[in-house]
């Protein structure tokens, strides 16, 4: 089997209290639905987790507009350690989750009168595409950029959920041969160097960038690549100072972005081509297990790190609900790979989480 992404599955976001958060993102973001919950141990995530295993409890939360979701992931045998300096961007990892919307303006005013922390106004990307910066309560930055086309428009939200992020590194042309060769993402949009006005009301935006935006050229056919959409990595390279490490003194799941996840299918070939690269699995449950149980999903995953320490799993589905009071699942093994039908997908809408 060839190596096959089919989207941006999740961003992984550590909190302190993943209740608290999770009810925050479903109020202001709409990540409302609910594809699996589980508390357990992270027995195998050892290189990435000081070589302990790490009780936790997790959320992955879709909105109904499509993209990716948020992993909302909270340590519970340790004390989740924030960064105790603030994030400038540049510095190393993914420094921004970019969220899609349909009408910037329209989100804009929304998160505005909601009293959300906007960095600034609307500006235009080097492509004059409309976008705007934010911060939620937690200190994580999110562009909240156009992308027009939702996966179910009889939404109230207005933004959906994850199509990329901007991520920090030391060398472009050092991290492209990650993000170009092993996610395949293969068409640059632009390729600029200067300073931009877009990114001055973000903290340490005032500085001297390359910025390097990446897609991929083809349509994407996965199971849920109709519900993910299209994605995009923008990554970001400070030229006139010295960046550091967003994770510098602390470990994966701690509060922050922690990893970037890919839907894949194809984990074996994978493995070889991460390997041919020079960045070979760090975690790898398939060596550990045939399927990997996550409560009410099921499947393999893996993870590599990128030159710049940004840590990208990939996950090859096996199982996952669709109307789970009357135990309907589906099996993908059995099934194959080609995407679902919209109707079967917009059944995700039935895990709802609506608060009171």
């Amino acid at each position: 089997m060839i190596a096959k992404i089919n989207g941006i599955q999740q961003l992984g976001v550590g909190v302190e209290n993943v209740q608290e958060a999770w009810k925050w993102y479903r109020e202001h973001f709409s990540m409302d639905i609910r594809m699996f919950e589980e508390e357990a141990t992270a027995e195998l995530m050892l290189a990435h987790t000081d070589g302990k295993p790490r009780k936790r409890h997790a959320v992955l939360a879709l909105n109904m507009q499509g993209g990716g979701g948020f992993e909302i992931w909270q340590h519970t045998g340790k004390t989740p350690e924030t960064c105790k300096f603030e994030i400038q961007l540049g510095d190393l990892g993914i420094n921004i989750g970019k969220i899609k919307t349909d009408n910037v303006e329209t989100a804009f005013n929304k998160f505005t009168k909601s009293g959300l922390n906007l960095l600034d106004s609307i500006h235009k990307d080097p492509v004059d595409n409309d976008h705007f910066y934010m911060k939620d309560i937690y200190g994580n930055m999110w562009e909240v950029k156009n992308q027009k086309g939702v996966f179910r428009k009889k939404e109230k939200s207005v933004s959906g959920g994850i199509i990329g992020t901007v991520i920090g590194v030391k060398d472009i042309d050092d991290s492209l041969k990650v993000y170009q060769n092993i996610l395949q993402y293969d068409l640059v949009v632009y390729d600029k160097t200067g300073t931009f006005d877009d990114f001055k009301g973000i903290p340490g935006g005032d500085k001297k960038f390359r910025r390097v935006l990446l897609k991929h050229s083809d349509i994407k056919n996965g199971a849920f690549s109709p519900f993910f959409g299209q994605s995009v990595i923008e990554l970001v390279q400070v030229l006139d100072r010295e960046p550091r490490d967003i994770y510098e003194g602390r470990i994966w799941g701690d509060p922050g972005f922690i990893h970037l996840c890919f839907d894949i299918n194809g984990m074996d070939a994978f493995r070889e081509k991460a390997k041919d690269f020079g960045h070979p699995f760090t975690v790898d449950s398939a060596r550990a297990m045939e399927t990997f149980d996550m409560g009410e999903a099921a499947g393999n995953f893996a993870y590599i790190q990128a030159p710049e320490g940004t840590l990208i799993e990939f996950v090859e589905t096996h199982k996952i609900p669709l109307l789970k009071k009357i135990g309907w699942y589906i099996d993908f093994r059995k099934r194959g790979n080609h995407p679902l039908p919209n109707w079967m997908l917009k059944m995700f809408r039935f895990m709802r989480v609506k608060d009171k």
